[in-house]
């Protein structure tokens, strides 16, 4: 099936990220990804997004669908045919919508799992949380709006870490089959990101000291993307060597 490309716009995401040991990150990822450093630490976190407007690029706006998302991501880089490309594998998917789970791998890369989503937002505070239906992921987290970048030991400012995510524009999921990696790519000419700040932050996923023996990961920021028109387009698929399958 021919894959549409999909307009949409990011009413809200949320980038709360981790500095990560490159050897953790690295047994996380099939072949041929590999961990993309930033002053020596890898680059992993959690994109909490809501999606407004959803739909096929040609469909007019008023057919297009909302939905909550989360998404759990580590940059990666690889050889590509015209030298190293820079992106994002999401080894874990979820959703509310169940148009999302089921459309997920078939009408758009990106296979997901269902979820619920609680959400508390204002202009000055935001609190999501989520919890995966198959009991494997959950994740509370509030960030606040913030005047600047403070903080972070992966980047020196603002201007460095909206650049370091919007090069990172390309992400690749695991499938079911575990043969091949799903590819989607995210477009604006609108980019735009705030500064967060972290109040709280909960993860299943970075706080399992099996997945991230102590020490091995360490909040350091957080981002916020808010009201931003953006295209999402599918990628050739990337053949994947090792265990490519849906994260648990």
């Amino acid at each position: 099936m021919r894959q549409p490309r999909l307009s949409s716009v990011i009413e809200r995401r949320i980038l709360v990220n981790y500095r990560v040991a490159p050897d953790a990150a690295a047994r996380l990822l099939p072949e041929p990804l590999r961990p993309q450093l930033v002053r020596g630490h890898a680059v992993a976190g959690i994109c909490l997004l809501r999606l407004g407007h959803v739909r096929p690029a040609w469909a007019p706006e008023a057919f297009g669908l909302r939905s909550e998302n989360a998404a759990h991501r580590i940059a990666v880089e690889w050889d590509g045919p015209d030298g190293v490309e820079t992106g994002v594998y999401i080894p874990r998917r979820d959703t509310a919508s169940r148009l999302n789970a089921w459309a997920g791998g078939r009408v758009f890369p990106g296979e997901h799992g269902r979820a619920d989503f609680e959400v508390y937002e204002t202009p000055r505070r935001m609190h999501v949380a989520m919890a995966a239906r198959d009991g494997a992921t959950q994740v509370d987290v509030t960030v606040e709006p913030a005047d600047e970048l403070r903080g972070s030991e992966l980047f020196g400012d603002l201007a460095e870490a909206s650049r370091f995510f919007r090069e990172g524009k390309k992400g690749l999921s695991p499938t079911t089959s575990g043969l091949h990696l799903d590819g989607m790519e995210l477009r604006t000419d609108a980019w735009h990101v705030e500064a967060g700040r972290v109040r709280s932050a909960a993860s299943s996923f970075f706080d399992d000291l099996e997945r991230f023996p102590r020490g091995t990961a360490a909040l350091d920021c957080a981002l916020i993307m808010r009201n931003v028109p953006a295209d999402w387009r599918p990628l050739p698929n990337t053949t994947a060597h090792g265990d490519a399958r849906l994260a648990d």
